[in-house]
Parts: C-alpha cells; structure tokens; sequence
C-alpha cells in the first residue's frame, strides 16, 4: 500500500531530480538549478534523505562500475506515486488558499 505523506521541500526536489540516474552531487546541482538556487541541500541532508528513500522504496541505487566511488540512483514506480500524491497535494493546498484569500483564478 502506498503511503500517503507530505514531502518536504528538500525530498521533494531531490525525487524530482531523480527521474533520469544522478548521483549525489549532480542531485545537490539539480536541485539547486530547479529551485534558481533557493534550495542548497548539504551532504548531510541528501545522504540522509537518500537513505530514507531507500528504506521507503521510492529510488534505488544503480549497479555501479565496480572502480567508482560515485553512486547513482533512479526513481522507482513507488516514488513517482509518491510525487504524483504530492502534486495533488500541493494543488489542493493552492486551490483552498486561493479560494479563500484570493488569488489568480483558473
């Protein structure tokens, strides 16, 4: 059964990041680049949330060549439900902002 929670921005992005193979440090590039530089992940908090990922199932490490220190992981079919529960998320919380202190109709 798919877990149904919200995803912090870090997470978020870093998911994101993941729907073509990336290790951690182009992860750290590519949220960087997605959030103009907004958000700056640390070591620490990547590593950390890739781990957590992991235990979750959402990505997975990708067999690496076997000289290479450099691990690369991808989103699994789990994670991009994940997202997609996160958009519907977000877009509610939008919908329900606007309604009731305006904003931009669609």
């Amino acid at each position: 059964m798919q877990e149904n929670i919200a995803l912090t921005e870090a997470v978020f992005y870093i998911m994101l990041s993941l729907f073509k193979p990336l290790h951690g440090y182009g992860i750290m590039q590519n949220v960087a680049e997605l959030s103009s530089g907004r958000v700056n992940l640390a070591a620490g908090t990547l590593y950390g949330a890739l781990n957590t990922l992991l235990e979750r199932g959402w990505i997975k490490a990708l067999p690496g060549k076997s000289n290479s220190r450099k691990k690369e992981y991808i989103i699994t079919e789990s994670g991009k439900v994940a997202v997609n529960n996160e958009l519907f998320r977000l877009r509610e919380l939008i919908k329900n902002g606007e309604m009731i202190i305006g904003g931009s109709e669609s």
